[in-house]
């Protein structure tokens, strides 16, 4: 079970009458866009770490020990505190946000939570482009990971709950989709902007990262609310609307049964993080940590 919703996939593995209509496509492809956010953030710091402009106005010691060719072993040349706390900001403030965004997603709903993410996001994004001192650009860097936590806790759950459960997984996994290409987006964008002279090239890199935040944003205010996050809020008049809009017909009552069904069943499941040390819970437990940790050894090599 996902912290902060539940599973709507049939116990009886019985398929559902559904469409495939666009307001499911539409809503997905926008609320994926979370993905361009963590994505970018990811690709862009190291780009814009390797501008000698943006090393000079933040961390000196670092362009002086650059400039000077003293070491040519590059962990060497970067071993510094400060950009440390720079680059690792992200993804601390980010752990710790997914914790609140657990809270947000199972009592406000998918979409405030989407839209609290874009909102942190585009304040990080202004701080760090307008930075005119290490404290700023922290401060952003570390508004940008509360965007990403909240962006990581609702946005794959907003997936899985309003696609169909024959095409779930192909839409789920645009999430992870947008994850790489904002990688690669933020790799290109800083290739370019290395070219430019004097600060505009990395103001440039940092202030790019609004355009994925925007279109969350935008998103989070246009999409619907998922039917799941309805029905476990009590709001099951208005989830079972939101259903036969997403599916296209007006015979979800099976599917609206299981939902509730489903619903009722999570909430009785008492100290949900005590469960997971359980020793029926262990294998799962331990596949998930040893995905966590080797993805990003994997990246590294």
């Amino acid at each position: 079970m996902a912290s902060g919703g539940f599973s709507t996939a049939s116990a009886k593995g019985v398929g559902f009458e559904a469409k495939i209509t666009p307001i499911v496509i539409i809503s997905c492809i926008m609320a994926a866009t979370g993905g361009l956010m963590f994505g970018y953030g990811v690709g862009v710091s190291g780009g814009v770490t390797a501008m000698p402009e943006f090393l000079k106005k933040f961390f000196p010691l670092v362009y002086r020990r650059v400039e000077a060719g003293a070491d040519k072993n590059n962990y060497c040349k970067c071993d510094n505190q400060e950009l440390q706390i720079f680059t690792s900001s992200l993804y601390l403030a980010g752990l710790t946000a997914t914790l609140f965004a657990s809270y947000t997603s199972r009592t406000l709903g998918r979409r405030p939570t989407m839209l609290i993410a874009g909102v942190f996001y585009i304040i990080g994004v202004v701080l760090n482009a307008a930075a005119q001192d290490l404290a700023m650009l922290i401060t952003g860097r570390i508004m940008l990971g509360c965007g990403v936590g909240f962006a990581n806790q609702a946005v794959p759950l907003f997936l899985s709950e309003i696609a169909p459960t024959r095409i779930r997984g192909g839409l789920n996994i645009l999430f992870q989709l947008n994850v790489t290409i904002g990688i690669l987006f933020a790799n290109l964008v800083n290739y370019g902007t290395a070219k430019i002279k004097g600060e505009w090239g990395w103001r440039l890199s940092l202030g790019l990262a609004g355009i994925p935040a925007l279109l969350l944003t935008v998103g989070a205010l246009l999409v619907t609310e998922t039917p799941n996050s309805l029905v476990e809020r009590g709001r099951l008049d208005e989830g079972k609307a939101v259903l036969r809009q997403l599916r296209g017909t007006v015979n979800v009552e099976p599917e609206f049964a299981d939902l509730l069904q489903a619903s009722i069943l999570a909430k009785e499941v008492k100290h949900p993080f005590r469960n997971l040390l359980q020793r029926r819970n262990r294998p799962h437990l331990l596949i998930a940590v040893a995905l966590q940790v080797t993805q990003p050894l994997l990246y590294s090599v």
